[in-house]
């Protein structure tokens, strides 16, 4: 008896230590609500503020710390950024990181940017200084520690600056996930290259759906969203069928459900990716619509393939095709973007000659011919080390310098130059000579033998007082001459043959 009361304890344990784990698998929900619909250079947005309101409510009940802000300047949306990623790293790494964000965005040069509510173009260039490149608020969220970065983005409505939107290509760029950090998931509320709509009633058809989707309890975020791609494609007749990226590790789930099967985070299941083979193979012989509803809902290319490849009946069949191509033209854009030479903007030009982003490729091109070319620094080859003599290779060295070279010209000089200096600045041994010698006796070496001249006799030695005497380089007796004396006496010029 005692021991089957000791076998339920241990099992109610488990079962109770099963919750309180996924309970605190997730130990805190922060999310930023944003809203921008009063634009001062542009019409105001009615429905962002709504957006932004109902998506708050929504968060709040499902568990998240919310943090709502409405009409940002690009200061403040930079603030809010900042501020929600150090609230992140308070919380600590296992904490849920959301962003929501309702009002106008834009891509320039391929690169997104949220449009604050204080920006006044005037041209391209002013939306990079003037508004907040999405890249950054990922890389700020990426910044901190976390377990997920889920941002929602109903922000690719209609350009409405005219003096830029003729040049700048439509909707948002596209964003692969999977090349950044692993744990984010992005949705647009339409798909990239396109435009969404605002709506007519309190909220967008994107927010809209996604209230209803996000309410139903033990529903992973991935299959909440396939049901928003759905109902908004369904509400719109087709024009606007919004777009995510995932690159979860973990499944999500807005509202916890009750089941203790179902808790809300926990490994994400892996899910097989059909081919288009596979694909047509699904879909073949079902009614048009629910075949476009399946496809839809999937959202991958391959779907979409295989679905234009067996109906071709409007509407459904142009809708495809139209997604289709725009998602292709869409992932050859991203790649030129992220190659980003001249070659890979041409490339997409040969594809996709008159497509809203033609002006933008040729822009890029120039640019990139225009930019200053940088010359590689190149290594100087080393220098060849000097020829140590064979008498010098066995002499001490100083490991920590290079003996530098020998000079070449001083020690000859040296040697030749200095004897000749003292023949010629020695008096005793010009004074010591005999006053007549016969020219055979002496024998200059440095020079060859002049040829034969007349020779005559000098006159005789006479004692005269001290002069002052300047040696010269010349050709007289002995390799010198006399110089210039006093004004009374003659000059005499040296001895020579």
């Amino acid at each position: 008896m005692f021991r089957h009361a000791l076998r339920a304890a241990v099992l109610a344990g488990g079962l109770l230590a099963g919750f309180a784990s996924a309970a605190s698998a997730e130990t805190s929900r922060l999310a930023l609500v944003i809203g921008q619909s009063s634009y001062r250079a542009v019409t105001p947005l009615p429905n962002p503020a709504n957006d932004a309101k109902a998506m708050a409510k929504l968060l709040g009940d499902s568990g998240f710390e919310v943090t709502t802000a409405a009409d940002l300047s690009q200061r403040d949306l930079n603030r809010e950024v900042g501020d929600f990623a150090a609230k992140i790293a308070a919380k600590g790494p296992d904490t849920v990181a959301l962003v929501f964000y309702a009002g106008h965005g834009l891509q320039i040069d391929g690169e997104n940017y949220l449009v604050p509510v204080d920006v006044d173009p005037r041209r391209e260039a002013d939306i990079p200084l003037q508004a907040v490149r999405l890249n950054d608020v990922l890389n700020t969220l990426n910044s901190v520690p976390s377990r997920m970065r889920i941002l929602m983005l109903d922000a690719c409505r209609n350009n409405p600056f005219p003096s830029i939107n003729q040049n700048a290509g439509r909707g948002l760029a596209l964003v692969d996930t999977k090349t950044g950090a692993p744990g984010t998931f992005l949705s647009y509320s339409t798909s990239p290259g396109a435009e969404a709509e605002d709506g007519n009633g309190a909220n967008s058809p994107y927010t809209t759906a996604l209230l209803q989707a996000a309410r139903e309890p033990g529903v992973p975020i991935e299959q909440a969203f396939k049901r928003v791609r759905v109902a908004v494609n369904k509400a719109t007749e087709g024009r606007q069928t919004p777009w995510d990226s995932s690159s979860l590790t973990e499944d999500f789930r807005f509202v916890v459900s009750t089941d203790a099967s179902a808790a809300n985070a926990g490994p994400r299941p892996t899910v097989a990716k059909l081919s288009v083979d596979e694909w047509k193979r699904s879909l073949q012989g079902k009614p048009i619509e629910s075949a476009n509803e399946i496809i839809v809902g999937d959202g991958s290319v391959e779907a979409y393939e295989a679905f234009v490849a067996l109906y071709t009946a409007p509407p459904y069949g142009p809708q495809a095709r139209e997604w289709l191509d725009l998602h292709n033209r869409m992932a050859a854009w991203n790649e030129a973007v992220l190659i980003n030479t001249v070659a890979a903007y041409q490339g997409f030009l040969d594809r996709y000659p008159n497509s809203d982003l033609t002006p933008t490729a040729r822009k890029l091109i120039e640019r990139l011919r225009n930019r200053p070319v940088v010359t590689p620094v190149v290594a100087a080859a080393p220098a060849t080390p000097p020829v140590v003599p064979a008498n010098l290779a066995a002499g001490p060295t100083c490991p920590c310098s290079q003996t530098p070279p020998p000079r070449k010209t001083e020690t000859p000089k040296r040697v030749e130059e200095k004897p000749a200096r003292k023949r010629e600045e020695d008096p005793p041994k010009r004074a010591s000579r005999p006053t007549r010698r016969d020219p055979g006796d002496d024998v200059v070496v440095y020079a060859p033998p002049p040829p034969p001249r007349t020779y005559y006799a000098p006159p005789p030695v006479r004692v005269v007082p001290p002069v002052n005497l300047g040696v010269s380089v010349g050709g007289g007796y002995g390799g010198g001459g006399y110089g210039r004396g006093p004004s009374n006496y003659p000059p005499r010029r040296g001895y020579g043959y």
